[in-house]
């Protein structure tokens, strides 16, 4: 007995190694839907507003950059280039040029990462947020609007994803599809309000900042005694704003698992995130360094998997067709892919009706295969957040892993392989984990 209570009390003490469960979560059939709807509907999003073609390509540069690319190396210099090319450039779609980009930087994020370039895998974020920025600075209507049914279609998918992954982790259960949307569905102002709120705070104490300089331009002397006088309203709100931005920046990750571990509204999920990086930052910044390396890792897997699936299925069909490599009708229907690049580069200009045609379905459907890439990312990134969060509250609150907010009164669907959950009643217990 005594055997036992030690080695429970052992385990307890590496709490953290459930963070090495997420890969098993995240490739959950669940989970792999939902994620692979939302990128599908963001994409359809993309490409049907992108018939509107609005950033520039410049013709002189390498490899024809964009104007994205100049305004990450020379953000000065991009005014004057838009002026002299806006009648005689080329022109592509903003979400074609965010999506190869954002591409970029993520593979050049993951390979600093496993070089152990801590400040190469900071560039490339840096440079992903900037590329936002680019977006909202240069092509303000169509981000806002793109940016807006994103930011919806991932409350939903994200929200759901977190609550079958809570699911998992609390009870064993392996839910299907409906529940866990129907829950999102439920709490959908909570998923999507809570890291928006305090976006807005930073936004209303911006404005006073704003005003009290407005103010400031009353003339004869009058504006500059003013801003003398409420000089320290206008620290007082920097100060908000920055605690706000480290907030929001660090706990961004833990908001969607507090509503759906919790049941949270969206204002007690800000709550939550914010108290637990004060209250235990250096667990935060462990749990996270550790889901990011083993998140490398199991990308680069599930990425070589994709890679091999396309190259063996390519090299079949190339030997049954009797061709060599880089000649026939294959070369024009389906390009070689490599690891860095699975859809290849496609020469098609010289290429018949036909082989045009078989070059588009089958475009699609690597198109396909790349979206389940991207769908194992973001269900990963909300696995193994929710994952956090649960270790988190258990450190921070003495809450246990199983402990997790139910809807008594939910239908349950005939298309879920789930029991009906029953009600949990929550208890407190002390626990000696510790890192």
């Amino acid at each position: 007995m005594a055997g036992e209570e030690q080695t429970l009390k052992t385990l307890n003490n590496f709490t953290f190694t459930k963070i090495f469960q997420t890969f098993g979560m995240s490739i959950h059939h669940s989970n792999i839907i939902i994620a692979f709807l939302a990128v599908v509907v963001i994409c359809l999003a993309g490409w049907l507003m992108d018939f509107s073609k609005s950033v520039l390509v410049i013709p002189e540069t390498q490899g024809k950059a964009t104007e994205l690319q100049l305004y990450i190396t020379y953000p000065d210099q991009l005014p004057s280039y838009l002026e002299n090319y806006k009648q005689t450039g080329q022109r592509k779609g903003v979400f074609e040029t965010l999506w190869e980009f954002a591409a970029k930087r993520f593979q050049g994020a993951v390979n600093s990462l496993f070089a152990l370039d801590i400040p190469g895998v900071a560039k490339n974020i840096a440079d992903y947020f900037r590329a936002m920025a680019w977006a909202l600075r240069y092509h303000y209507v169509y981000s806002a609007i793109f940016f807006i049914i994103k930011f919806v279609v991932i409350a939903l998918a994200g929200g759901a994803i977190c609550r079958i992954t809570a699911l998992q982790l609390a009870h064993g259960e392996k839910p299907g599809l409906i529940e866990p949307l129907r829950f999102a569905k439920k709490n959908f102002f909570s998923f999507l309000f809570a890291p928006l709120l305090p976006v807005i705070g930073i936004i209303l104490c911006g404005l006073c900042i704003a005003l009290l300089g407005l103010v400031g331009r009353i003339p004869w002397g009058i504006g500059d005694v003013i801003i003398a006088i409420l000089m320290c309203l206008t620290f007082i709100s920097g100060a908000i704003i920055a605690v706000l931005l480290i907030g929001t920046v660090a706990g961004f990750n833990l908001m969607f698992p507090a509503v759906a571990y919790d049941g949270s509204d969206f204002f007690d999920a800000m709550a939550r995130a914010f108290g637990y990086i004060k209250r235990k930052p250096w667990h935060i910044l462990f749990y996270t360094a550790a889901a990011a390396a083993y998140g490398a890792i199991c990308y680069t897997f599930v990425r070589f998997f994709f890679f091999l699936l396309l190259w063996s299925s390519r090299w079949f069909l190339r030997f049954g067709l009797g061709e060599t490599e880089g000649t026939g009708k294959l070369a024009a229907i389906w390009p070689k892919p490599v690891f860095t690049n699975l859809a290849g580069t496609a020469d098609i200009a010289t290429a018949s009706w036909s082989e045009t045609l078989a070059h588009f379905c089958v475009h699609l459907l690597i198109l396909a295969v790349v979206g389940l890439l991207v769908a194992f990312v973001i269900s990963f990134f909300f696995s193994a957040n929710t994952i956090i969060y649960s270790l988190m509250r258990n450190k921070v609150d003495n809450t246990p892993l199983d402990d997790i907010y139910t809807l008594v009164d939910e239908p349950q669907s005939d298309l879920t392989d789930t029991k009906p959950e029953k009600p949990v009643k929550r208890k407190k217990q002390k626990t000696d984990s510790s890192d």
